[in-house]
């Protein structure tokens, strides 16, 4: 139940807070008020991390958090608080290593029971109210806890000096070997044994997309000619967009699949899922020309303008898995349900191509997919040509999607985040690139004006914008991930003020979040809070770690600028990040990018003039290993990219300059001489 009463989360805007702000447990947020009264009346600390869209945080609130004596016995002996993972990954970070460390395992909802000054005596995730599934019940664990506490302090001292002894070891020293390109071919051989060569995909259920595996298989590929990279990348977009965890009635992917064939998702859908994998469909699609990634690219935007953009510009962060309290309901159908919409022949067509049976394959329910599904048989079967079936299973699409959306809603969390939202603007400006769709490169720099307006105080990024507030210093994924948003607009759009937007990044970047000492970038600047310890993350979760993404965009900064102290700052990350790289290369993958951008050639193109028709055949293709500087006044281009203060235009015409390592090829006017230059020695 629910009290009639608000908590002081009732002040709070992030939509995970809000939700709890009428549980009968005496919430805090974090912050020196709730610390202060634990000190006070010396009361342990029952820390709660979770996220709005989380299903067990819904099932643990519903279990405990809204039972009247449960909240009496928290609000007695405790002082309760509630952080949203989202909007402070920072204190999430920290939390979570120790609960991986006393545990062996993580995962939300995150429980930790600390002393007044922060320090863990016990971790958990998720608890039943009662004892059951081989779990102690969070009665249980709350009252033993408090004993211990209270009666037992020498015990909880020990354990607390071993957390904070675990957490200082755990700091990333500098060592004396450096990373090479021999870890990106361990990268590769470690995805391959993980490879599921039946379904597609890495590692057993729960299966996650993992994209950041994929854009390092597209670049392996493309460096070292590979076919198995590329077949292990498009095995598993294909297996995952024909998979019940892509919603085929309004587009856009699912968190996880339950099982290994991708047939049942986990419902939620994150922002950052959703763009990743767009930027994996359109390279795809850049290697292949299959038209499907295509498809599936421009489908996922369509889902994301329709379903998480807000009016005014930037981008939700998730949309809830339950609707009703039940999970999955808004997606799923019943048998009878589909032929009532569609009638008796078209009920029957969709019913054959996306395994709609009156058993269902989730719970008596359907989830449309098209595991097995053979197209070209249905439509030889149905007398029609590809391109009728084609028309007839989108004319049942849309009015399969017209029903839904007369279903209860699930719950969206509307909270705008700079890296979640800088990452879906990094995606549209490569699709409007290689799609050459205009109307998403309009729409990542309508979101990128967005966050310039409102998530930028004084030259500082901020994390989380909601209803107006804008809330918490930015995080390093904040910074790295508004660079990739910035040089992906100008490979976009060539216009110089982003790539000048990128360089001050950068700048900041490195002031606010380096390691003088041991090098790498910490998660939080130097100017936050100060946290039990300071995190440097550098294995990818579900999204890639910000020093990894922070590698690759200053090999990225220092071959568009030419200033070699970003690349000098990468080097260092090679010797700091070596023990923990090297040890298991593929949890690290998006990082070890970096080391193919490095330790293969790569060429610097400057083209000056009017460049249209050149330039658009380089977009469109995948050249990773291509820098690509772009301008009609040299002076202008001169500012950001100093290296090209000397180059001039021949003769009014077209100039292209192909470089490698800053040495450059004589300019040239033309076009085929120019491509020759940039395809040679590859």
């Amino acid at each position: 139940m629910t009290s009639n009463k608000p908590n002081r989360l009732i002040n709070e805007k992030s939509p995970y807070l809000q939700q709890h702000a009428y549980n009968p447990v005496d919430w805090y947020p974090w912050g020196d008020e709730a610390f202060e009264k634990a000190k006070q009346e010396d009361k342990p600390i029952f820390l709660s991390i979770g996220y709005s869209t989380c299903h067990w945080c819904h099932v643990f609130a519903h279990e405990s958090f809204e039972d009247e004596e449960i909240a009496a016995y928290l609000n007695d002996r405790y002082v309760a608080i509630k952080v949203d993972r989202e909007e402070r990954p920072d204190i999430d970070s920290v939390y979570m290593k120790v609960c991986q460390m006393m545990t062996g395992h993580g995962g939300w909802p995150l429980s930790i029971f600390m002393t007044p000054d922060k320090v863990p005596f016990y971790a958990g995730t998720y608890f039943p109210r009662e004892s059951k599934y081989g779990m102690p019940g969070f009665t249980e664990v709350i009252t033993q806890l408090y004993q211990k506490y209270k009666e037992d302090p020498g015990h909880i001292s020990e354990v607390t000096k071993s957390v904070t002894d675990a957490l200082e070891k755990t700091v990333t020293a500098k060592s004396e070997n450096r990373l090479t390109k021999d870890l990106t071919n361990q990268a590769f051989e470690q995805l391959g044994k993980r490879f599921d060569f039946t379904y597609g995909g890495f590692g057993a259920a729960p299966k996650f997309p993992t994209p950041q595996n994929i854009l390092f298989l597209l670049r392996y590929y493309h460096f070292t000619g590979k076919t198995a990279a590329l077949k292990m990348a498009e095995s598993t977009l294909q297996a995952m967009a024909n998979g019940g965890i892509y919603d085929h009635i309004g587009f856009g992917f699912a968190r996880y699949s339950t099982d290994e064939k991708w047939l049942v998702p986990h419902f939620e859908k994150m922002l950052y899922d959703n763009a990743l994998l767009l930027i994996a469909y359109t390279e795809c699609y850049q290697i292949t020309n299959n038209p499907l990634y295509k498809k599936i690219s421009e489908q996922i935007i369509t889902f994301v303008m329709r379903e998480m953009h807000s009016s005014e510009g930037g981008f939700y962060s998730a949309i809830d898995a339950d609707s009703e309290g039940v999970e999955g309901k808004y997606y799923v159908w019943d048998d009878d349900e589909i032929f009532n919409i569609l009638g008796e022949e078209r009920g029957d067509l969709y019913a054959s191509v996306y395994g709609i049976t009156p058993e269902g394959n989730f719970e008596g329910k359907n989830i449309p997919n098209l595991l097995g599904t053979d197209m070209e048989t249905i439509a030889e079967e149905n007398d029609m040509t590809l391109g009728e079936l084609d028309q007839a299973l989108e004319d049942a699409r849309k009015q399969l999607l017209s029903a839904r959306e007369k279903r209860v809603y699930p719950h969206v969390d509307d909270k705008i985040l700079t890296s979640w939202n800088a990452m879906m603007i990094a995606a549209l400006a490569k699709a409007g690139k290689v799609f050459e769709k205009r109307e998403y490169t309009r729409a990542a720099e309508k979101s990128i004006r967005f966050i310039e307006s409102n998530l930028i105080r004084e030259k500082r990024v901020m994390a989380r914008y909601r209803d107006g507030e804008v809330k918490h210093n930015g995080y390093l994924d904040d910074y790295a991930f508004l660079l990739w948003a910035y040089v992906e607009l100008y490979e976009a759009t060539f216009a110089s003020t982003y790539l000048k937007q990128a360089r001050a990044f950068t700048d900041d970047m490195i002031d606010l979040f380096w390691d003088t000492e041991q090098g790498g970038f910490f998660f939080n600047g130097h100017d936050s809070e100060k946290l039990l310890s300071r995190e440097k993350e550098i294995y990818d979760g579900a999204l890639p770690s910000g020093n990894g993404v922070a590698a690759v965009m200053l090999a990225k900064m220092g071959f568009l600028t030419g200033e070699t102290v970003y690349l000098d700052k990468l080097e260092e990350m090679y010797y700091t990040f070596y023990d923990d790289v090297s040890e298991v290369p593929v949890a690290g993958i998006h990082f070890i990018q970096s080391l193919l951008l490095m330790e293969n050639r790569t060429k610097e193109v400057v083209v000056l003039g009017d460049k249209d028709q050149f330039t658009g055949e380089l977009q469109r293709a995948f050249l990773p290993d291509v820098t690509l500087l772009v301008s009609d006044d040299s002076e202008q281009l001169a500012e950001v990219a100093p290296f090209t203060s000397e180059y001039k235009q021949l003769d009014d015409q077209m100039t292209v300059y192909v470089c490698e390592n800053f040495a450059c090829h004589q300019p040239t006017t033309d076009p085929e001489k120019a491509w020759a230059y940039i395809r040679s020695n590859r």
